[in-house]
């Protein structure tokens, strides 16, 4: 039996090679382990004291494979599989509405409807309660198991009981299920005179076509001047995309991004292949710390070949590229492949998996320089650095803390109600003093685990002082200092006013004009797209920067 096992293995082997999946010095060794793992899978199933899933050992033992390796390297299941796709195309088959559990576990409930989705068009709004779906009661499901049974093939109907958040009566309705395509462009518009502005949040299928159609629509209405592409928290996508997406700035034919890998073919070159629409107009590309990956191309491109100014923060750094693999029975492997290098011929991969669990940043000492194609110095090895580098701006961590337990939500499902009539603007809407004085009310009775990194530091100093025996040398200091600190729930809601303000106003403008207005609520009031603005009417400044100016190597 030994002996057909072997063979078994010798033939997956050969083929294996033969079809130039793997080929190793060690193909000896690669079989042996193989034999090895499926050995010991098989006697775990059958001998272990208690009834052990071959599916999950087969989980583990791909997982604990991948685990030394790079974070983008995983094992994924058909379910996974299915999340992953939906990453990459923004594409799936349901009503088109997030949804999200009650901050007291009292329901699942609408978190937003898509403009324009079955959800959108059945008039579902936010805050209307589940309560049966197909017949079955979901008052007590999870958020897991009620988008499972919202989701399905386009053209087919699901029935729905829903709990009505303005009346508070249970409504029967059908909703066909279609196709739902989220675009990775929420908004574009003008912010100033002639200046164009695209929040771009991911490089999903088609978000060059709805980049295309969003620029006509804006010299459509107006006269385009500069251009301001939004990049911050784009965690990347396609690579196919990117490259379109450059083909509307750079000249046809030119090289943007190089692949290099073990393989030849996981090496390849991309180029423009399109006369582009906008060959001269100045652009601004904004990108902080989660720019990654595809928007790292995208940017670093852009400043490699002198043709935009970045500004923000310093760019994540993932220089590596992704390919799936079909393992069969719907397993895949997604594995990085090849880095990518832009057209300064730099990679801006930031952190070296070595294995064994071991990762570093790229130190300081193999940090390359780079030039521009007119002659500007850059740096690979820890993403990209903006041309105006400026500082990031940070919501307090209280306002952070109210949003996520669920408060302002619950809190403006009533306000709802009391304002069924309210007409909002997206640029200028804000709620009024009775109306946050009615916030604070709300938040009278409820808990808000907070404590300020200075309270948590001063505490820390406290302990050792005390255990450094300098408590008491320093004991009139500290009481000064916990004298002039307040925690409380109260002197907070005050203090953070403006940000907790901004949340509620963001969440009514959300609740009435889709995420578009929240965007467009958004940059109104930020100060980097404010600065992007005014260096666009700086055509001196902006001309020096992309002729003259090194970026910083750290």
């Amino acid at each position: 039996m030994k002996s057909v096992r072997r063979y078994g293995l010798c033939v997956l082997v050969v083929a294996v090679v033969a079809t130039g999946v793997w080929a190793t010095r060690d193909d000896f060794g690669l079989g042996r382990n193989m034999e090895i793992m499926v050995n010991m899978m098989r006697e775990l199933a059958a001998q272990y004291v208690d009834e052990v899933s071959p599916d999950e050992l087969m989980q583990d033992g791909a997982m604990g494979m991948v685990r030394n390796l790079d974070p983008y390297t995983e094992y994924m299941s058909e379910q996974a599989m299915s999340d992953f796709e939906f990453q990459a195309t923004g594409k799936y088959g349901g009503i088109g509405a997030t949804i999200r559990m009650k901050r007291d576990s009292s329901g699942v409930v609408i978190a937003q409807p898509y403009k324009g989705s079955p959800s959108d068009k059945a008039g579902l709004k936010i805050g209307d309660k589940f309560v049966s779906i197909d017949g079955e009661d979901v008052t007590r499901a999870t958020t897991d198991q009620v988008s499972s049974k919202l989701k399905g093939t386009p053209g087919t109907k699901v029935r729905l009981g829903v709990k009505r958040l303005m009346t508070g009566k249970v409504e029967e309705m059908e909703i066909e299920r279609e196709r739902i395509s989220i675009s990775g462009i929420p908004y574009a518009g003008y912010v100033a005179d002639g200046i164009g502005y695209i929040r771009h949040n991911d490089f999903s299928d088609g978000c060059y076509d709805d980049m295309r159609a969003e620029i006509e629509r804006l010299r459509s209405t107006g006269e385009l001047k500069g251009l301001i592409l939004d990049y911050r928290d784009n965690g990347g996508g396609s690579v196919a995309e990117a490259v379109k997406i450059l083909s509307m700035f750079l000249p046809k034919g030119s090289e943007v991004v190089k692949m290099q890998g073990r393989s030849a073919r996981s090496s390849h070159t991309y180029s423009t292949e399109s006369n582009p629409v906008l060959p001269d107009l100045p652009l601004i590309t904004l990108i902080n710390a989660n720019s990654a990956s595809a928007s790292e191309i995208v940017c670093g491109a852009l400043q490699d070949m002198d043709r935009a100014v970045l500004m923000g923060q310093r760019s994540y750094g993932k220089g590596l590229v992704q390919n799936v693999v079909p393992l069969g029975y719907d397993a895949y492997l997604k594995l990085t492949t090849a880095k990518y290098y832009i057209p300064s011929g730099r990679c801006v991969q930031r952190v070296n998996y070595q294995g064994s669990g071991r990762d570093e940043d790229v130190p300081d000492s193999l940090i390359s320089e780079f030039r521009t194609r007119n002659g500007r110095k850059v740096y690979d090895g820890k993403g990209l650095m903006p041309d105006v580098k400026l500082d990031p701006e940070y919501i307090s961590t209280f306002a952070v803390v109210l949003y996520n337990m669920g408060y302002i939500e619950d809190f403006l499902d009533e306000y709802m109600r009391r304002n069924p009539s309210l007409k909002v603007d997206n640029k200028t809407f804000s709620i009024t003093d009775k109306d946050y004085e009615d916030f604070i009310k709300f938040m009278e009775d409820k808990d808000v685990p907070y404590q300020s990194q200075t309270r948590l530091a001063l505490e820390m100093l406290q302990r050792t002082s005390k255990q450094e025996r300098y408590d008491d040398d320093f004991a009139e200091e500290l009481k000064q200092i916990e004298s002039k600190l307040k925690d409380q729930k109260l002197d907070n809601l005050h203090n953070y006013r403006a940000e907790i303000e901004n949340l509620i106003n963001a969440d009514v403008v959300l609740r009435h004009n889709y995420q578009q207005g929240v965007v467009e609520y958004n940059v109104a009031r930020d100060s980097m797209v404010m600065k992007a603005v005014k260096l666009l009417g700086d055509q001196e400044r902006y001309a020096k920067i992309l002729q003259e100016q090194d970026t910083e190597k750290n």
